[in-house]
């Protein structure tokens, strides 16, 4: 499906016949699982505009489609199934791309490694071998389909640029960056990972100058202004200030990267605090306030923490960390963060001098 239409089995391609027989196979991949009327086959392979004899034009297309699997040793009828009023397509998400897809994308969403993040979501991206639906296009619901893949697709690779730069890649994502700006010079979100790798890799008048391409590109293309989140991150480059990689979580179809995620939240499972003193605090469903005064939950003798220093909140991403406008800052795997981070399994975070390591725990971990 992310590609022209196919049917493998053990690698091999298998003749199933023409575009028609192609369009009935991929609306019932879409609806796997589900039964699909005759009638609405026959709207998406007729493109709405299906002959009175669509029933038994369907029929054949089905009938060979069995025989073509029948021929591989496979129990067509148990895979291609008559269910009232139309047909189902039974198989699992593993058997198509665009399911393994999916899955792997998922899982990278709800990882709390971000070097499994990342190797997640490089499988995701690997099940594409083209464009999707490729040999369907002019078909509406091809188009519908190959469009929202199209963008899960392009939001998969913004998270997993997002991932790798905040495990200190930066510098390694850079040249990708400034093909996928070319291919797609309008998206704000790549411009702005673009923007974030250069400064994080020392290379603050490159990314000034990214910053005002996308200026002209914007002004020129649309005649609008960068986004907000764009002017905002030029003038900290101005400053010279620390900037911390943000990333957010999405499940479904929520968006991902520069975006409000609005699904619910990922589970993380247990979360506990392993303190440089030898404290080890749980995560309670309420959070942690983290200070030198008493009435924190972990509280810090440190004359350069602040009375109350920051806080660990769940949300609807995972763990977020959040600076309360503390003097001498929080950081999270040596660099500061500017307000919010979210945390993973492993991130660091130091306050004065207390360092702080987050573990995530599964179900079964004690």
């Amino acid at each position: 499906m992310l590609g022209p239409v196919q049917v493998l089995v053990d690698g091999r391609s298998l003749s199933i016949g023409g575009r028609k027989s192609r369009a009935v196979l991929a609306a019932l991949v879409v609806h796997r699982r589900r039964t699909v009327s005759s009638a609405a086959l026959a709207d998406a392979v007729w493109d709405g505009n299906p002959p009175t004899t669509f029933a038994v034009s369907l029929q054949v297309s089905v009938s060979n489609l069995r025989k073509t699997l029948r021929e591989e040793g496979l129990v067509a009828e148990r895979l291609l199934r008559t269910a009232a009023p139309g047909y189902v397509l039974d198989i699992s998400d593993d058997d198509c791309d665009v399911g393994r897809f999916e899955t792997a994308r998922a899982a990278g969403a709800r990882a709390t490694n971000l070097s499994a993040a990342a190797d997640l979501y490089r499988s995701a991206l690997d099940e594409w071998s083209g464009e999707a639906l490729a040999d369907l296009r002019g078909l509406s619901f091809a188009e519908e389909f190959a469009t929202a893949l199209d963008e899960e697709r392009w939001l998969t690779v913004s998270a997993r640029i997002a991932t790798d730069i905040a495990r200190g890649r930066s510098s390694a994502v850079i040249g990708e960056l400034r093909s996928l700006v070319k291919e797609q010079p309008l998206r704000e979100p790549l411009w702005g990972q673009l923007i974030t790798a250069l400064y994080l890799s020392g290379r603050q008048a490159d990314a000034l100058e990214a910053c005002r391409t996308v200026r002209a590109t914007l002004s020129d293309q649309l005649g609008i202004d960068p986004s907000a989140t764009l002017a905002r991150l030029e003038q900290q480059i101005l400053r010279q200030e620390p900037i911390e990689p943000q990333i957010e979580r999405r499940e479904g179809n929520v968006v991902l990267g520069t975006t409000t995620v609005v699904e619910p939240p990922t589970t993380m499972g247990r979360c506990r605090l392993r303190v440089s003193d030898g404290r080890v605090l749980d995560m309670p469903p309420e959070g942690i306030r983290i200070g030198r005064m008493a009435d924190n939950d972990l509280s810090l003798d440190d004359a350069k923490v602040s009375r109350y220093h920051a806080e660990i909140s769940s949300s609807r991403i995972g763990l977020v960390l959040r600076d309360r406008e503390s003097t001498n800052g929080v950081f999270v795997d040596g660099l500061r963060i500017a307000r919010d981070a979210v945390l993973w399994n492993g991130a660091e975070i130091r306050i004065g001098s207390t360092a702080i390591t987050v573990e995530v725990l599964d179900s079964t971990s004690e």
